[in-house]
């Protein structure tokens, strides 16, 4: 498993159905080697805290094997970063990456802690509102980690486990959880007892609500 590509923004501001937005989900690859620490990877700006960054969407990473499929289902080229993604890896197998399981990423580490729930300006970025939706249905939605350990990453380092959460609540099974109608309770008490979950969805679990869509 490895780094192919870090993407980063500063913020930029686009015309969105009439009124301007901002966004850092502009992101580009960045040559050489890169800071992650706080809530962050240095260089990148989050625009909306509200539902952007913070302890738990410290760093988003997407796979280049996902975009292999995209650029399959939608007949153009994406370059690395169109999903506002930080990290694009290669060979880390998100339907078997767990809640809580933590990774050596060069010299940082990072544990995974929840899903991609994309807003509109997934859409935005891809001049498509539709974008959304067909994001959400593929089930490719990426992973969020927490920065355990900061340290410099950059393209071409290697992606290690270094520890697998006992509980294995893969983090797309958790996405379907978060987003399903008629949640089991059983799957519901099984994911309220992996101690990385987010204190946000586990309160949305306590309380039976589905969540909108914040990536």
């Amino acid at each position: 498993m490895r780094l192919v590509s870090v993407n980063v923004s500063s913020g930029t501001v686009v015309q969105w159905r009439g009124r301007p937005v901002e966004t850092g989900i502009f992101k580009q690859p960045v040559a050489g080697r890169v800071m992650v620490r706080g809530t962050n990877v240095d260089g990148d700006r989050q625009a909306d805290l509200t539902v952007h960054g913070g302890e738990y969407k410290a760093v988003y990473a997407y796979a280049a094997e996902h975009y292999d499929w995209w650029r399959r289902e939608l007949r153009r080229d994406i370059p690395y970063g169109m999903f506002g993604e930080n990290l694009t890896t290669e060979g880390l197998p998100e339907q078997e990456t767990c809640v809580g399981d933590i990774f050596q990423v060069g010299r940082a580490r990072l544990q995974a802690v929840q899903p991609r729930l994309p807003c509109f300006k997934l859409g935005l970025r891809f001049r498509d509102a539709s974008m959304v939706r067909r994001f959400m249905d593929s089930g490719r939605l990426g992973i969020y980690f927490r920065i355990v350990a900061e340290g410099e990453i950059g393209a071409g380092d290697e992606v290690a486990w270094v520890h697998r959460d006992p509980t294995r609540l893969p983090v797309p099974e958790l996405a379907r959880l978060l987003v399903s109608p008629d949640r089991d309770p059983e799957a519901v008490r099984r994911a309220l007892g992996v101690p990385a979950l987010p204190p946000e969805w586990a309160a949305t679990l306590q309380r039976g609500r589905q969540p909108g869509y914040s990536a």
